[in-house]
């Protein structure tokens, strides 16, 4: 993948994570004490000075109680594929 190809995947994964945020009506604040990280973490993910790493995606899905899969992809089936993109790093690192 190409350093621009990257950067824009990040961009509608950090953007979508807004959006959810946005679409469940909490504040950073809230969804900070709700996922175990700072308001300044998701200040920075949002913002995209800082990348997640899977464990604080899934934090933050947890919080929000969605889905990690709903951050990666707008359709059905992308969604889907992503789920299953998911499940194989996982199953791969734990």
């Amino acid at each position: 993948m190409k350093d621009e190809e990257y950067q824009e995947q990040v961009n509608f994964v950090l953007s979508r994570l807004r959006e959810e945020r946005q679409k469940a009506g909490m504040s950073q604040i809230e969804l900070s004490f709700a996922a175990g990280l700072s308001q300044n973490q998701v200040n920075c993910i949002e913002s995209g000075r800082n990348i997640p790493n899977l464990c604080t995606i899934i934090k933050l899905c947890d919080a929000l109680k969605i889905r990690p899969e709903i951050l990666f992809s707008t359709s059905n089936e992308e969604r889907e594929k992503a789920r299953n993109e998911i499940i194989s790093l996982v199953k791969k690192w734990i």
